[in-house]
């Protein structure tokens, strides 16, 4: 049996009761380490859960799938994931290839930033689609997600913005001379998510087109979401793009139309109650260009 495990947002003791369980009794247990991180390292959760975990990174899980489900077809094997096992692409193709194998899978969830988002105080069914930012290079600055955030906003939905990992990547020049030397992790911030975003706008400004978001868009950054030291703040996005975060890991938030109960909410982690004192939550015609 192969089993998907999430364990949560925060430390070692998110794990579920069952979950715990069932890695205690698998014979191998794989900890998937590239598309989120816990506050605590690997070491602290062997010394929870009492046993060695096989670190998979980004290129064992997408290349080296077979040796997973080979030790899964004779006996039971999990996959740890932070968060829940279906918040990443990555997994649902691991759950599919051990289908056409003909070895059976089972999902333990857990909590997610796509619930756990709901801290912040907007309601989740106000949500629309979720994107990703990814980090900007000296050649290639994407942005799509800013008309993902448009048409979320026009239909007066809030986004959730998963911000960019990149861990065990390869310069290009590295790449090229085929050397494994891995540059060092890089996390996403709300300030580095802001800037980019700051910089589309004034690009679509120059375009002369409707803007889906401005500098004075109310919005909402996470940090460290269900750990001890979790940190939130709103305001506006020219706000977040100074407030210091912390570390590891960072979401933002781009609202929408807002009911009275979610801005007294967001007033709760304003970075100033002044940017909320304008905001016409009956006229959702306001989240364009404002």
């Amino acid at each position: 049996m192969l089993y998907l495990i999430g364990l949560g947002l925060g430390d070692a003791k998110d794990v579920t009761v069952r979950g715990l369980e069932v890695i205690k009794s698998c014979s191998r247990v794989y900890l998937e380490a590239y598309t989120s991180i816990l506050s605590v390292g690997k070491e602290a959760l062997e010394e929870f859960y009492g046993r060695e975990l096989i670190l998979a990174d980004r290129e064992t899980v997408e290349q080296e799938a077979d040796e997973i489900l080979r030790d899964a077809a004779v006996s039971d094997v999990a996959f740890l994931v932070v968060g829940d096992p279906f918040g990443a692409t990555t997994h649902s193709d691991l759950v599919l290839r051990a289908a056409k194998a003909g070895i059976q899978h089972r999902v333990i969830h857990n909590a997610s930033i796509l619930s756990a988002v709901g801290c912040c105080g907007l309601q989740l069914y106000n949500f629309g689609e979720t994107v990703s930012i990814v980090f900007w290079t000296d050649t290639w600055k994407p942005e799509s997600f800013y008309d993902k955030i448009r048409r979320n906003r026009l239909s007066g939905m809030h986004t959730l913005c998963l911000l960019d990992i990149k861990v065990k990547e390869q310069s290009i020049e590295n790449l090229m001379r085929g050397k494994k030397v891995f540059e060092p992790p890089r996390y996403m911030t709300v300030n580095q998510a802001a800037e980019q975003l700051l910089q589309i706008v004034q690009n679509r400004r120059e375009l002369g087109e409707e803007l889906a978001l401005t500098e004075n868009t109310i919005c909402v950054g996470l940090a460290r979401v269900g750990a001890s030291d979790q940190h939130i703040a709103s305001g506006t996005l020219q706000q977040l793009s100074t407030v210091d975060f912390g570390g590891p890991l960072h979401s933002l938030v781009i609202s929408g139309c807002m009911h009275p109960l979610e801005l007294d909410m967001l007033r709760l982690f304003a970075v100033e109650s002044s940017s909320f004192d304008q905001i016409n939550v009956e006229d959702s015609s306001t989240y364009l260009s404002s």
